[in-house]
């Protein structure tokens, strides 16, 4: 499915009846959110979630965080981002994953991550009547956007909150994101943010 097009045929739907919808985003750090606030921006009222309990360690959690801030506070905007900090703790997702940390990067212990991420995502749009929710995960080529979508579409009827569907790094979104990382001096990782992915890369180095 081409995740791209019902993107577009959302936001020319509320474009065309004259909407700003709000939107909360679910961003795993700022260089993957830089190409998405910079395209939805322009169509929605956002308020960026901050929330990623995988990330190992918590000192890492909080720079990804200031790298975060600092990029919103930074960019400019058609319309105002906002930030929410999530909260953290690295045993809510090893509790959440548990039975699958010795999978390699990119199976089943990462789809559960992203649903994890995403569920809360969902929870707090609903509760905070939020027109649609999404996720900035799929701007990279290394994670799975049908997962992704998929996830999303299921949240979707749970919580009953719209949930924009998407594949950011296609029209060369993830080369955007590159290029803003570079323009705002971000910090980029080098491995996704929990402890086993931290160990998949040291093993391969």
């Amino acid at each position: 499915m081409n995740y791209q097009l019902l993107t577009d045929k959302i936001i020319e739907e509320n474009v065309n009846m004259g909407k700003v919808p709000t939107l909360l985003i679910h961003s795993c750090c700022g260089p993957c959110s830089s190409y998405v606030l910079e395209y939805l921006s322009k169509y929605f009222l956002i308020s960026i979630l901050y929330y990623n309990p995988n990330i190992y360690p918590e000192r890492e959690f909080e720079k990804r965080f200031n790298e975060q801030e600092r990029l919103i506070s930074e960019m400019k905007f058609i319309n105002p981002v906002k930030l929410i900090k999530g909260d953290y703790s690295y045993e809510v997702y090893t509790d959440y994953i548990s039975g699958l940390e010795h999978e390699k990067e990119g199976g089943s212990r990462c789809y559960k991550c992203y649903e994890l991420r995403m569920k809360e995502a969902a929870l707090y749009a609903f509760n905070n009547d939020y027109d649609y929710f999404t996720t900035t995960l799929s701007i990279s080529p290394y994670k799975n956007a049908k997962w992704i979508n998929e996830i999303g579409e299921k949240l979707e009827t749970e919580y009953n909150v719209k949930y924009l569907y998407a594949d950011f790094k296609k029209r060369e979104g993830y080369k955007r994101s590159l290029e803003l990382s570079k323009i705002y001096n971000l910090y980029r990782q080098h491995y996704c943010g929990c402890s086993f992915s931290m160990r998949d890369d040291e093993s391969e180095s």
